[in-house]
């Protein structure tokens, strides 16, 4: 029976990958993060803006037979009715530094989640290269299980013409027999790729389907400099800087100026008199903190000194991991060429002995080795052009952008 009898449905490579990547709940988490540093830049604007407020202090103290609160620290009424304003003058120059820490920090959010979609698509595209390189199989044992089964019929006509003995004829159904348990087994084993790959794309479906042949070519190389993983390092170090100059700012005077409109009084002596206004200004000046700031630009010194030790480490990690890929992929399409010319021979062997075992010129034992030989060889094309693909996806995944 073949595969496509069994799976009316077709899926791609593309179809799982935009499912994982929508059902993917650590890409939901960055995109909410995003959100979050958003409305903390919004709140902090909003601190450096005029801040208004209203407060109202009212009490009454009674002195009943001369006991009570004494009056002469405590008034008996007290009436308190303040909107006041208060406008930081000096200083604002911060405000600028703060919004940049949330906007080097939404740069970070955005490469760690273009960084987690990249290693989401390489692994469902390993995982579906895997069952396709199953499929193949699967489909290429099929061709050869119909072969038996025609070169089966006609055996068991000339073994009744006693053209070969019954033990050739029998010797030959096993085969046949051992080729069908071959691809049950396999489809079992393609069942629970399927299943696998379902799981990591966050697809309840225990149905099976039939897979399109994954469209994956060879990217451009990068150099390290062009790759997420530099830019990462490269936000790190302007966090770095900038936190640097919020240590700078938190040094420098502060000038507020703040002004009051109300009421303020006790109600005792002309209490229309009592309504006022004011006006001031708030300065506050570091003059000495022990040394602080000093330990805290050492602090970041030496995180900058451990960023830059790991962005030379996987310098040298990405060149070696490319070229590896590299030279892997050489030898595989070597690998390829090689086995084809096995199966270009093997196949013609088989198709000769094919024709004399309807003449009975050929050994059944002869026919089923020539069988066993295509077979291994164009496993080997399947086993190594799936390793192909493999190479291309790790190559591709180092040289993202």
């Amino acid at each position: 029976m073949l595969l496509s009898c069994l799976y009316a449905q077709t899926n791609d490579l593309n179809y799982y990958i935009n499912r994982a990547l929508e059902n993917s709940p650590l890409l939901k988490d960055y995109q909410n993060q995003i959100v979050i540093n958003r409305l903390d830049s919004l709140i902090t604007q909003a601190e450096y803006k005029p801040q208004v407020g209203f407060a109202s202090d009212n009490h009454f103290s009674p002195i009943i037979n001369g006991y009570g609160y004494d009056y002469a620290i405590y008034k008996r009424y007290h009436v308190t009715a303040v909107m006041t304003v208060r406008q930081t003058i000096i200083g604002r120059e911060n405000l600028k530094t703060h919004l940049n820490e949330y906007a080097l920090d939404n740069q970070s959010v955005e490469k760690e989640k273009k960084i987690t979609e990249q290693e989401l698509k390489l692994a469902v595209s390993a995982q579906y290269i895997a069952a396709y390189g199953m499929l193949e199989d699967i489909m290429f044992e099929e061709e050869l299980e119909n072969l038996l089964e025609k070169e089966e019929v006609l055996l068991k006509k000339l073994t009744e013409n006693t053209v070969y003995k019954l033990t050739d004829y029998l010797n030959f159904q096993v085969t046949l027999q051992q080729q069908q348990l071959l691809i049950s087994q396999q489809k079992a084993e393609y069942k629970n790729h399927i299943a696998l790959l379902n799981y990591l794309c966050g697809i309840v479906d225990t149905s099976f389907v039939a897979l399109a042949k994954p469209d994956i070519t060879l990217q451009p190389a990068l150099t390290f400099e062009n790759t997420l993983e530099y830019a990462v390092f490269q936000i790190d170090s302007l966090k770095i800087q900038n936190d640097n100059a919020l240590i700078n700012f938190s040094y420098r005077p502060k000038l507020d100026v703040f002004a009051d409109v109300g009421y303020r009084g006790t109600f005792l002596i002309d209490p229309y008199k009592n309504f006022g206004a004011s006006i001031g200004l708030s300065l506050s000046i570091p003059i000495y903190d022990g040394n602080q700031r000093k330990q805290q630009q050492l602090k970041l010194k030496a995180s900058e000194q451990t960023r830059q030790h790991y962005q030379d480490f996987s310098r040298l990690q990405y060149r070696q991991q490319v070229e590896q890929l590299y030279q892997q992929l050489d030898e595989t399409e070597r690998l390829i060429r090689q086995a084809q010319t096995v199966v270009q021979s093997t196949q013609t062997l088989t198709e000769a002995y094919g024709r004399q075992l309807q003449t009975g010129d050929a050994t059944v034992t002869d026919y089923i080795l020539s069988i066993h030989q295509w077979m291994n060889a164009q496993q080997v094309i399947t086993q190594q052009t799936n390793q192909k693909l493999q190479i291309i996806n790790q190559i591709n995944y180092w040289n993202h952008e």
